[in-house]
């Protein structure tokens, strides 16, 4: 009787929650602002929950389906020619993931000694692009305020989220968007069309979802799926694109899911660490920006791909997004996808090493 009330407590709550996030994409699809979906129900559900304080809902597993949808959508615009050219952009994927990460270890510095937050904590939270694995980091050291870490984590994210296709858009940045770098495939798609293809798709695509989190994969919802479907593609089995209706759905799973994230009533000092964490994403998105432009001279790239390939947020939105800006996606999430394995491999020990250094050196000078 209890489990029965607590999910029809959950269901009630959840429908409030998803019409909050309908009514806020279809404001920002009808004033035609950029990917609505997702945008439109991440700040409609944050504002609601932080404005109007009530408690709204949103299961996590509409999010992995969208991450799934997302997953897929990103595997088909993989080809063995975008292997070759990723091939040979490999040594720009190093540099601008070890730039980026050396331009955040210097901001913290300067962050940590302006605010007087341990330094450990100030890294572990403007990390770009590894979220879940830096809050399981900070989880396991000492002095880390957790709660910190995961907002200043989240409200870059959504920061980034939300400015980074405005600015894209805007008539500011008149950025002409050269075609012939997106995907081989269609931006719309037939139901009738995708069968009987899909179903082959949908089982291994959520097999691989589920293998990926079994072994703790980073984000294994998005990069198991995307694996799988390139892997199909290349054997031959070829995958048609979804109608803009689904990805529009997925969209709004996202959204609703990240604007819920954010909880600063549970953190101490709000509006200093609120300011630090929009001046560092400022600034993060700013440097971000520099790398981009020296990459399209490294490389044939237009703009819109060299961005969101640098940018310091989530996979998911961004491939979202460079389907929206026609970027190329597959380009795209190889530089995002390098970045979050080396941080998801390399940088939890590089971090411990650090700290572990700064720690012998405050015991040798007491």
């Amino acid at each position: 009787m209890i489990v029965k009330t607590l999910f029809q407590r959950k269901g009630t709550l959840f429908l409030a929650t998803l019409k909050i996030a309908i009514i806020g994409g279809l404001l920002f699809n009808v004033i035609h602002l950029p990917i609505p979906w997702l945008l439109g129900p991440m700040l409609f559900v944050f504002i609601w929950a932080k404005f109007f304080k009530e408690k709204l809902y949103w299961p996590s597993k509409l999010r992995d389906s969208a991450m799934i949808i997302v997953g897929y959508t990103i595997g088909l615009s993989f080809t063995s020619a975008t292997f070759v050219q990723i091939g040979q952009q490999i040594t720009s994927m190093i540099l601008m993931t070890l730039l980026l990460l050396l331009f955040t270890l210097i901001i913290s510095i300067v962050i940590s000694k302006l605010s007087g937050i341990p330094f450990p904590t100030i890294l572990i939270g403007s990390i770009p692009g590894g979220l879940s694995q830096m809050i399981t980091l900070a989880e396991e050291l000492e002095d880390v305020d957790i709660t910190v870490v995961t907002f200043l984590q989240i409200s870059r994210l959504m920061m980034i989220i939300f400015t980074v296709p405005l600015f894209i858009f805007s008539p500011l940045f008149d950025i002409h968007i050269d075609n012939s770098l997106t995907s081989s495939v269609q931006n719309s798609a037939n139901l009738s069309d995708l069968f009987p293809n899909i179903i082959v798709f949908v089982v291994v695509c959520t097999l691989f979802a589920f293998l990926g989190k079994r072994i703790n994969f980073p984000t294994a919802f998005l990069l198991g799926p995307m694996l799988a479907t390139i892997i199909l593609n290349l054997s031959g089995l070829h995958g048609h694109t979804l109608p803009s209706f689904i990805l529009d759905c997925s969209q709004l799973m996202i959204g609703g899911y990240i604007g819920l994230l954010l909880k600063p009533e549970n953190m101490k000092n709000k509006l200093k660490i609120s300011i630090l964490a929009i001046g560092s994403g400022i600034v993060l998105l700013t440097f971000s920006f520099g790398l981009s432009i020296l990459l399209t001279h490294l490389h044939s790239m237009n703009t819109v791909t060299s961005m969101l390939s640098l940018s310091p947020g989530g996979m998911d939105q961004m491939a979202i997004i460079a389907k929206e800006a026609h970027g190329d996606m597959s380009v795209i999430m190889c530089y995002q996808l390098f970045r979050t394995l080396f941080i998801f491999i390399a940088v939890p020990y590089l971090l411990k090493f650090i700290f572990n250094r700064m720690n012998v050196r405050v015991a040798d000078k007491m």
